[in-house]
C-alpha cells in the first residue's frame, strides 16, 4: 500500500501525547485521512528522543508504529548528496536533517501532503525547488 503523505516529528508526537496542545487537531486530521503515512528513520530518531520521558510513552509509540499506520521509507548513501544540498539551500532556516529527509522523500516518492505542526518551515520548503507542500492540520 502506497503512503498517503509524509508525517513529521511534531505531528507524530502530538498525535500520541494527549497533553500536547496540537493533540486534538492531529487526532482529528489522523481520523479524516487514510493511512499509511510515510516517514524516515531520522524523524523516528527525533520522535523517540522526545517520547523517551517514560516507559508507557515508548510502549505506546511502538504499538502505534507496529499498527501499520506509519511506513518508514529508506534513506541510503545515494540520497546523501541531495540531503546535503537541501540543508545548504535552506541553511537560513536552518533545515535539520529530519526535515531534509522528508523534503527529499516528497520528491522521490511524488508526495506533496505533509502532516506537520511545523508550518513555518514546510511553508518555506519546496519540492523540486518549485512545488509547495500541502500541510495538515491547518494552523
Amino acid at each position: 500500500m502506497a503512503a498517503h503523505g509524509l508525517i513529521d516529528t511534531g505531528a507524530l508526537f502530538a498525535l500520541l501525547h494527549e497533553d500536547d496542545r496540537w493533540h486534538p487537531r492531529c487526532v482529528e486530521t489522523y481520523r479524516q485521512l487514510p493511512v499509511p503515512w510515510a516517514t524516515s528513520i531520522a524523524v523516528l530518531t527525533e520522535f523517540f528522543h522526545l517520547a523517551a520521558r517514560g516507559l508507557h510513552a515508548v510502549r505506546t509509540s511502538w504499538n502505534f508504529l507496529r499498527s501499520g499506520a506509519i511506513v518508514v521509507l529508506p534513506i541510503g548513501d545515494l540520497d546523501l548528496p541531495e540531503l546535503e544540498e537541501l540543508m545548504r539551500k535552506y541553511a537560513d532556516r536552518p533545515m535539520d536533517f529530519a526535515d531534509a529527509t522528508l523534503v527529499h522523500l516528497a520528491r522521490r516518492e511524488q508526495l506533496n501532503l505533509v502532516f506537520t505542526i511545523d508550518h513555518d518551515d514546510f511553508e518555506t520548503y519546496r519540492i523540486d525547488g518549485r512545488r509547495p507542500f500541502r500541510i495538515v492540520p491547518d494552523r
